[in-house]
């Protein structure tokens, strides 16, 4: 099982990408990604990172129709939003449907596959340094 990215090794080194302001506009980074090298590669896939900070990083993600990412974890808590299109989770004790609009929440090394039902484009946003121990100290 592959594991992604985790509190101790960011995605990358991108200062550009941890301003105190930072925009995107989603529908021409999707349009974007689907014209990038990587979404004719087999994997069917193409990303961007939009955020990288100590604290959490976002990526846009599209994928093409019946493409899929294999298991892997992420050592922080993740959230799933569909902007276009219908994905499903397969999780180890279940199967997640989540179609555009959705938002799917994810604690920390759940281990999942993701697979696009159709052509979609997803955000993914991952929170290091745990949200559970602030959380419950209050802080």
């Amino acid at each position: 099982m592959k594991r992604y990215y985790s509190e101790d090794e960011p995605l990358t080194v991108l200062p550009e990408l941890d301003q105190p302001l930072l925009q995107s506009d989603l529908s021409a980074e999707i349009e974007n990604l689907r014209l990038a090298e990587s979404w004719q590669r087999k994997t069917g896939r193409s990303s961007k990172t939009l955020l990288n900070s100590p604290a959490c990083g976002i990526l846009i993600i599209a994928m093409k129709q019946n493409t899929e990412t294999k298991e892997h974890r992420v050592d922080g808590r993740i959230t799933i939003h569909t902007l276009v299109g219908r994905l499903r989770l397969k999780l180890s004790d279940r199967t997640v449907e989540v179609p555009a609009g959705h938002l799917l929440m994810l604690d920390r090394g759940i281990a999942h596959d993701v697979q696009a039902v159709e052509e979609s484009a997803f955000l993914l946003t991952m929170c290091w340094h745990g949200g559970a121990a602030r959380s419950a100290s209050g802080g």
